[in-house]
C-alpha cells in the first residue's frame, strides 16, 4: 500500500473516531428529559411534525419517516416552507419535534411565535442548550458535539449523524413504549420486501376444500385419488379431526419401490406419522426455514388449539415472494 491510499485510510479512520465520539457524547447526555419526550409523543393526540432546514432538514425528513414506519403518524415540514403557507399543517394537538444543532437557525426560529401560538408541544433538538431553539421549547434534547469531522470544522458531519441517531433512539423507545409488533409493521409495510418477509402463514395457506384429506382408515388408493386431486403432491391422514399422518408422492414412490402394493389396504399401513405443522400465526418465512430444515415442501397449518385449519406449500410461498 503507498503512502497515499495510507493517508486516505487514515482521513477516513479519523471521521470515523469523531463520530463515534459525538454519538458516545450524545448517548451520555441523554436524561429526564429525553424519557418526557417519549411520554409526550405516546399520549398526543395529534401528530409528530419534524421540523429542520439544510443539512438538518435531511435528517427531519428521515426521523419522520422512521416514526411513521413504526406506528407514530409522522411528516416532516421544511423550515422554510412553513413560512410559506406549510405552518398550516400544524394543530394544537400535534407535538413539533424542531431540529437544529445551532439552535438559531433562522428560518425555524421564525416559527416558534405560531408554534406557540397554536399551543403544540415544542420539542427541540439542538447541540446549543442555550439557544433561542431550546429556550423556547418545553423539552430539549441535547446534541452536544464537540467538533466536526470536516477538518475545517465547517460541514454538518458528526452533528448530523449524532442527531439522526438520537431521532432513532428516540422513535425506537417510543416504539417499544407503545408496544409496536412485528404485525403492527407488516401492515406499514404491505408492499415491497418487508411486506413480503412480516407476511403470516395464514395469508398464504390453503383452506377447506383445497387441503387433501382422507381418513386414515380408508383404502390406499381412495387417499392416492385425493392426493392427486389436491395438487399439493400430498395427502393428510385424519382419524376424525386429528391428523395422525400423511402420504406424500415421494412416500408413495418409495412404497412402489418396495414391491407389491396392497391399494385396499388403509392409507395408515404406508403413512408417515406425526406431519410437520406450524401455527396459522406464525411469519411465513418461519414456515420456509422448517420446510429447509426437513427437507420437506408442505406444512399443515394449526390454529392455538392445535385444530388443523390448512396447509401451506412451498410454491404459495415462492409465488409470495417470501422464498
Amino acid at each position: 500500500m503507498n503512502k497515499q491510499m495510507q493517508e486516505t485510510l487514515a482521513e477516513a479512520r479519523r471521521v470515523f473516531r469523531i463520530e463515534a465520539e459525538a454519538l458516545e457524547s450524545v448517548a451520555r447526555a441523554q436524561g429526564e428529559s429525553f424519557v418526557e419526550a417519549v411520554e409526550t409523543i405516546v399520549a398526543t393526540r395529534g401528530r409528530l411534525v419534524v421540523v429542520g432546514l439544510g443539512k438538518s432538514g435531511h435528517i427531519a425528513r428521515k426521523i419522520a419517516a422512521t416514526f411513521a414506519s413504526t406506528g407514530t403518524p409522522a411528516f416532516f415540514v421544511h423550515a422554510a416552507e412553513a413560512q410559506h403557507g406549510d405552518l398550516g399543517m400544524i394543530t394544537g394537538e400535534d407535538v413539533v419535534l424542531a431540529i437544529s444543532f445551532s439552535g438559531e437557525t433562522e428560518e425555524l426560529v421564525g416559527l416558534l411565535p405560531e408554534v406557540k401560538r397554536r399551543g403544540a408541544v415544542l420539542i427541540a433538538m439542538t447541540g446549543r442548550p442555550r439557544s433561542t431553539l431550546a429556550k423556547h421549547a418545553e423539552i430539549v434534547l441535547p446534541a452536544p458535539v464537540a467538533r466536526e469531522a470536516c477538518p475545517m470544522n465547517l460541514a454538518p458531519t458528526a452533528s448530523t449523524t449524532a442527531m439522526l441517531a438520537l431521532g432513532d433512539a428516540l422513535a425506537i423507545a417510543v416504539l417499544k413504549r407503545r408496544g409496536f409488533r412485528e404485525e403492527d409493521f407488516a401492515r406499514v409495510h404491505p408492499a415491497g420486501s418487508l411486506g413480503k418477509k412480516l407476511k403470516k402463514v395464514s395469508e398464504l395457506m390453503r383452506t377447506g376444500a383445497d387441503v387433501p384429506r382422507a381418513s386414515a382408515g380408508a383404502p390406499l388408493k381412495d387417499a392416492i385419488v385425493e392426493m392427486s386431486r389436491g395438487r399439493m403432491g400430498i395427502v393428510g391422514l385424519f382419524e376424525g379431526d386429528e391428523l395422525v399422518g400423511c402420504i406424500s408422492d415421494g412416500d408413495l414412490r418409495r412404497i412402489l419401490e418396495r414391491g407389491a402394493v396392497d391399494l385396499e389396504a388403509p392409507a395408515r399401513h404406508y403413512m408417515t406419522p406425526a406431519p410437520k405443522r406450524i401455527r396459522a400465526d406464525r411469519l411465513a418465512a418461519e414456515a420456509v426455514r422448517v420446510m429447509e430444515d426437513h427437507k420437506i415442501t408442505v406444512l399443515f397449518v394449526e390454529d392455538e388449539r392445535g385444530r388443523i385449519v390448512g396447509a401451506v406449500h412451498l410454491h404459495d410461498l415462492v409465488e409470495a415472494g417470501v422464498a
